[in-house]
């Protein structure tokens, strides 16, 4: 869901706040970058430069680090993550066609959002739940031993919302 001017200004105002507090500490940019992803659900060109302003640093730094980073989001997010482990575990029991169900779902590829802003796609290759093989988490709801029969019934709890 996009955020209003106001609901954007004022999460501005507490990411100067926060930059404020932390900058003069040894190795801000993390936090400091964290923050601004869990203020706005990703780090938009704005928001690296305003770091980076804020920093006296390059923003191409900032950039640098977000791009290293798998935690950091260049694109909005969708309501609802979808991650879908492709790790070997998760691979060899057939991760790839819950993967392929869960595109032709929602229509949208890996690493897109849909259009409604609903729902967005990632691949990840662990989650630590190799036991449950395949699995996928929706928003951190972790679904495991999966197959691609399954992957309807799951959505449609989520697009109901």
């Amino acid at each position: 869901m996009a955020l209003t001017p106001k609901e954007i200004e004022a999460k501005t105002e507490e990411l100067k706040a926060f930059i404020a507090e932390h900058k003069d500490v040894d190795g801000p940019l993390m936090p400091i970058m964290q923050k601004a992803q869990e203020l706005f659900g990703y780090l938009s060109l704005d928001t690296q430069e305003l770091i980076a302003d804020s920093l006296g640093i390059p923003v191409t730094d900032v950039y640098g680090v977000a791009t290293f980073y798998a935690q950091f989001s260049l694109t909005p997010k969708g309501d609802n993550v979808i991650s879908v482990c492709t790790g070997t575990a998760c691979y060899v029991k057939g991760a790839q066609s819950v993967l392929d169900k869960v595109i032709e779902i929602l229509g949208i590829g890996v690493g897109q959002t849909s259009a409604d802003g609903k729902f967005s796609i990632q691949d990840t290759r662990c989650l630590g739940c190799c036991g449950l093989a395949p699995v996928m988490t929706v928003n951190g709801d972790v679904y495991g031993r999966l197959t691609p029969a399954d992957i309807k019934g799951i959505l449609e709890k989520y697009q109901a919302q």
